[in-house]
């Protein structure tokens, strides 16, 4: 499986962006594509997640009711817009893919195989 995300920027706090992942190769029916954030100096951070045969959308607390997920079952690719930005999210993003997974497993980022390059996310003050 191959991924690559794109839609990474410079934005002022209170902006919007919205990063996508293409997902390519061989997929399976339950997977899970992922968003996960790193910051310079911290650990890598789940952001969001959906399990691609149910819809079934996860979130962390930080970002719950400001940013949503979505995909598109015909392009394999799923969507994180992110509304009302703050510095504080000011990460690189990590889309990332696993074949199926249980659900208390979804934020764990060391259970997944695949991963995309990253893209910056700057928002400034």
């Amino acid at each position: 499986v191959q991924l690559q995300a794109s839609g990474g920027g410079l934005v002022q706090a209170g902006g919007s962006l919205r990063l996508s992942c293409a997902a390519s190769g061989r997929t399976f029916n339950n997977y899970v594509m992922a968003w996960f954030r790193q910051a310079p100096g911290r650990e890598r951070e789940f952001v969001s997640a959906i399990r691609w045969s149910s819809g079934s959308k996860y979130y962390s607390d930080s970002v719950k009711n400001r940013f949503t997920i979505s995909r598109d079952n015909a392009k394999n690719a799923v969507y994180l817009q992110m509304n009302s930005l703050k510095p504080e999210d000011t990460a690189v993003y990590y889309c990332a893919f696993h074949p199926g997974m249980i659900v208390s497993s979804i934020p764990n980022p060391d259970l997944y195989n695949y991963w995309g390059q990253g893209t910056q996310v700057t928002v400034s003050s």
